[in-house]
């Protein structure tokens, strides 16, 4: 898949964040559950192919909710359609997680909420910044779960371009491969794309770049000059601080989508396909769905990247920095 992203790419994955999230999100299963089963349905029908989940995805009460609901969905499906799945998890590393067995309790509940649906194992964050000292016996822990045949791949998020560079020799020092590196990257958050960034290593290494939150949570979808639609107190005030500033943006973006006839959101997906990065938006109705493997039917023009990364560094908005991104 590296040497697909290289000229552009087709894929196109989605993310589960939202599933089980009641404090940015507002998930409720009574009401909810029914929907995602739905939207799962529609995202595969439509071609999407790499899923991504977390074991820390769902608050309180809910946590581990979203492996939960994927597990479940994915097992419904009949073995045809889960042909070419990728099941991507994300272990995050706790200050309890340490040593090289670090990860071994948390890998074993998320493949049983997975119900044994799991290709892709990946670190959630660097702990670089605070506990350098834990994150090589943990990124150990997971080589061997790939050397035992338990996982197919390995990944990382929220790395930048130095540890990326160190992880992938350390796990080649052991004729092993990492897969993929997932980080924030879409029209309001490029820091990715800077010269000596991530993009360029993942490049130079052959890993898979994956763009998370392309759609800024939403705000790239929303046309300009449009009031924002309701949402729960912490995403209404991600809203009121990035739509006013992002209007021009926006503006071009909604110019973009009539000329060609598609919407904002596909526009912002296929942007980031355009920078070589296999978009994973986090879905939530059929509708989105539906739209997100409608950007698989067409490709950004050249001039039309061009337009928008210009449009992208005049913005004023910007996609708040992760605070675990590691250097």
């Amino acid at each position: 898949m590296a040497e697909l992203l290289k000229t552009g790419g087709k894929a196109i994955g989605f993310g589960t964040w939202a599933w089980g999230n009641q404090l940015l999100w507002g998930y409720r299963p009574d009401c909810h559950d029914e929907i995602l089963e739905a939207t799962f349905k529609e995202a595969i029908r439509g071609g999407l192919r790499l899923i991504d989940t977390a074991d820390s995805y769902g608050t309180g009460q809910m946590n581990g909710r979203s492996e939960l609901l994927l597990g479940r969905f994915v097992e419904g499906l009949s073995v045809k359609q889960r042909q070419g799945l990728t099941i991507a998890t994300k272990l995050a590393p706790y200050p309890w997680r340490i040593g090289r067995k670090g990860f071994s309790k948390a890998f074993e509940a998320s493949r049983l909420r997975l119900k044994g649906y799991l290709h892709r194992v990946q670190l959630h964050w660097s702990t670089a910044r605070y506990f350098p000292w834990q994150e090589g016996p943990l990124l150990d822990g997971l080589a061997d779960l790939l050397m035992q045949g338990k996982v197919h791949e390995l990944g990382v998020s929220n790395v930048g371009p130095e540890r990326l560079r160190w992880m992938h020799t350390r796990l080649a020092e052991r004729g092993l491969k990492l897969t993929s590196l997932q980080v924030q990257l879409s029209l309001l958050s490029t820091q990715p794309l800077e010269e000596n960034k991530v993009a360029s290593a993942c490049r130079d290494l052959g890993i898979d770049l994956l763009a998370y939150s392309p759609l800024a949570l939403g705000v790239l979808a929303i046309p300009p000059g449009e009031l924002a639609p309701s949402a729960t107190p912490l995403r209404r005030g991600i809203f009121q601080r990035l739509l006013p500033a992002s209007n021009g943006l926006r503006q071009g973006l909604s110019e973009l989508a009539a000329n060609r006839g598609v919407t904002q959101a596909q526009v912002a997906l296929n942007w980031c396909r355009a920078h070589g990065a296999l978009p994973i938006p986090g879905l939530r109705n059929p509708g989105q769905a539906l739209d997100a493997s409608r950007a698989l039917l067409w490709d950004m023009e050249a001039e039309e990247k061009q337009r928008l990364d210009h449009l992208a560094q005049e913005c004023r908005a910007k996609m708040p920095v992760n605070p675990f991104q590691s250097s």
